[in-house]
C-alpha cells in the first residue's frame, strides 16, 4: 500500500504542482486548499505525512499542527513557509513537526525530505513493535510459578524490586534469568528509564570494556567518534551483566569501582563520569567457589551478592511444566487449539531437561512447526526427546532422574539442590532434607561439598547422626 500524504496550502496552484510531482513518485496524495477541509479529511482517514502552510487565512499551519497531532498522533508533519525565521521553525518543532521547507524549494529536496520522514516513521514503529513484543515476553505474569518453588522465588523478586540493591541471580542456562532481571526492573521505580543488558561472555575484553564504560574517538583502531557506553546510557535505569563469572581479573577490577562508586572513565579518556544505575548480575557459575580458588575477587563477589536470588532448575520443579507447555503452545500456536498426545506428556514429565526452559520452550516450537494437526504426538518432538522415549524403563518425575544415576550421586545432587535453595544455611537444607544437620554435615564432607564458611558443629564420621536415610532408593 503506498503512503498516504495530505497537502494543504492556500495556494492552489502550488498544491496541485506538489500534487503532480508526489502522485508521479507514487503516493497516495490528497490536496486542498482549505485548512478547516484538510482538517475534515484527517478526522475521515488516516495519513502518513502532511504537508501544510505555515500562513493561510482563517487558521495558521501552527493551528492545523496542533489539530492534526491531535486527530492522529503518529502523522509526519512537514511545515512549508516563505516567510521563514527562527522562532516559527523553533515553533513548529516544539509542537510535533517532524520538518520545514522554505518556499521556493527545489522539488528534489522535497522528494529527500519526503523518504527520510517515511523511513524514519517505518523504523519508529518497528521499534514500537520490538518494544510490544519484548514487554510481552517478559511480563510478570510471562515468570511460569506453578510451583511453590517458584513462587517463593518470584516473590522475593518483588520485594527486591522495591529497592535499589545490587542482585546476583544465580542458576544453570535456560533457567528464566534475564527474564527475572527485566521483571526487577519493571516493578521497581526506575521501570520508566532504560533496562540495558549485556552478555559478559560472548565479547572479547577490549570490546567488553568499551561497550561497558564508551570510548574516545582515537583510543583504538576503529574508535572513529566520541561513544557512550552502557553505563552512561542506563543512568537512572538498571543494567543487566549476565555470565558475570566470565570476566578478566583486569574488566573485575573497573566493575568494582563503577559499584562502590558509580563513577568511571570512557576508553582513552581521563575525565570521570558519574552515574546512577542499578546493576543486575546473573551467572550460571559457582562464584563463591570461585573465589576460594582466587579467580573471581572477594570484594566484587560481595558488591554483587548484595541480594542474591537462585533459580532452581526445571528438573526440581517438574509441576511448572504443564503450565509452562500450555504458555508455550499459546505463544507458538498462533490461535490454534493445540495440545499434546498422553505419550508426549510423559516423555515431557519424565525428560531431565539439561537446557532448563529454554530447551522445552524450543520442543515446544519444534513440535507446532512441525505438527500436522492440533494434537503433537511423540514424532513432533525434537530427537533428543524421542530418543529418551526409545529407553527401555523410562519413567516420569524425580524417580525417573534418579534411577538414571548411582546412589551416591541423586544423593549428591539432593544435598546440592538443597543448600542452593536455602542459601548455604545448613539448618534450612537440613530440614528440607528430613535430616538433622549433624548429618547433612557428614555429607558435605562425604561428598567434598564443605567448605571453611560452613559451621559443621562436629558433624564428622564419628557421629553416629551421620548415616541418616535420605529417602532414596536403588
Amino acid at each position: 500500500m503506498s503512503p498516504s500524504i495530505l497537502i494543504i496550502d492556500d495556494e492552489t496552484k502550488m498544491g496541485k504542482a506538489l500534487k503532480h510531482v508526489l502522485d508521479r513518485e507514487g503516493y497516495a496524495v490528497t490536496a486542498v486548499d482549505d485548512p478547516q477541509l484538510g482538517l475534515a479529511e484527517l478526522e475521515q482517514k488516516p495519513f502518513d505525512v502532511l504537508l501544510c502552510d505555515l500562513k493561510m487565512p482563517g487558521m495558521s499551519g501552527i493551528d492545523v499542527l496542533d489539530r492534526a497531532k491531535q486527530l492522529q498522533p503518529n502523522i509526519n508533519v512537514i511545515m512549508m513557509t516563505a516567510y521563514a525565521s527562527a522562532e516559527t521553525a523553533v515553533e513548529s518543532m516544539k509542537r510535533g513537526a517532524y520538518d520545514y521547507l522554505i518556499k521556493p524549494f527545489a522539488m528534489d529536496e522535497l522528494k529527500i525530505l519526503i523518504r527520510r520522514c517515511l523511513d524514519t516513521h517505518a523504523l519508529e514503529s518497528e521499534n514500537a513493535q520490538l518494544k510490544d513484543q519484548l514487554r510481552e515476553k517478559f511480563r510478570p505474569d510471562n515468570f511460569i510459578c506453578g510451583s511453590k518453588l517458584m513462587q517463593s522465588v518470584l516473590q522475593r523478586a518483588e520485594k527486591i524490586a522495591a529497592s535499589h540493591a545490587t542482585v546476583l541471580i544465580t542458576g544453570e542456562s535456560g533457567t528464566g534469568k534475564e527474564v527475572l532481571a527485566r521483571i526487577i526492573h519493571d516493578t521497581s521505580a526506575r521501570k520508566k528509564m532504560g533496562f540495558w543488558a549485556i552478555n559478559c561472555g560472548a565479547l572479547p575484553e577490549s570490546l567488553l570494556e568499551s561497550e561497558l564504560f564508551g570510548h574516545k574517538r582515537g583510543s583504538f583502531t576503529g574508535a572513529v567518534e566520541d561513544r557512550a557506553g552502557l553505563f552512561e546510557s542506563a543512568d537512572k535505569g538498571s543494567v543487566f551483566l549476565d555470565e558475570i563469572g566470565e570476566i578478566s581479573p583486569a574488566m573485575q577490577v573497573k566493575l568494582l569501582r563503577v559499584l562502590q562508586s558509580g563513577e568511571f572513565q570512557r576508553v582513552g579518556d581521563s575525565a570521570t563520569i558519574k552515574v546512577d544505575v542499578r546493576v543486575i548480575a546473573a551467572t550460571n557459575r559457582d562464584l563463591e567457589k570461585m573465589v576460594r580458588e582466587n579467580t573471581f575477587r572477594t570484594d566484587l563477589f560481595y558488591r554483587l551478592n548484595v541480594v542474591p536470588l537462585f533459580i532452581p532448575p526445571l528438573r526440581e520443579r517438574w509441576d511448572d511444566i504443564p503450565a509452562l507447555l500450555e504458555f508455550f503452545l499459546k505463544r507458538f500456536g498462533g490461535g490454534k487449539p493445540y495440545k499434546f498426545s498422553a505419550e508426549a506428556l510423559e516423555l515431557f514429565q519424565g525428560y531431565f531437561w539439561p537446557g532448563n526452559v529454554r530447551e522445552l520452550e524450543n520442543a515446544v516450537e519444534h513440535a507446532v512447526v512441525l505438527s500436522e494437526g492440533n494434537l503433537l504426538g511423540v514424532d513432533a518432538l525434537p530427537v533428543t526427546l524421542r530418543s529418551f522415549g526409545e529407553v527401555e524403563g523410562a519413567k516420569t518425575g524425580t524417580a525417573w532422574w534418579m534411577e538414571k544415576l548411582t546412589l551416591e550421586e541423586a544423593e549428591r545432587r539432593m544435598i546440592e539442590s538443597a543448600m542452593k535453595r536455602a542459601e548455604n544455611n545448613m539448618t534450612q537444607a537440613a530440614r528440607q532434607l528430613g535430616i538433622t544437620r549433624r548429618a547433612l554435615g557428614y555429607r558435605l564432607r562425604k561428598y567434598g561439598m564443605y567448605h571453611k564458611d560452613m559451621d559443621l558443629e562436629d558433624g564428622g564420621e564419628e557421629d553416629g547422626g551421620g548415616e541418616e536415610e535420605l529417602g532414596i532408593t536403588n
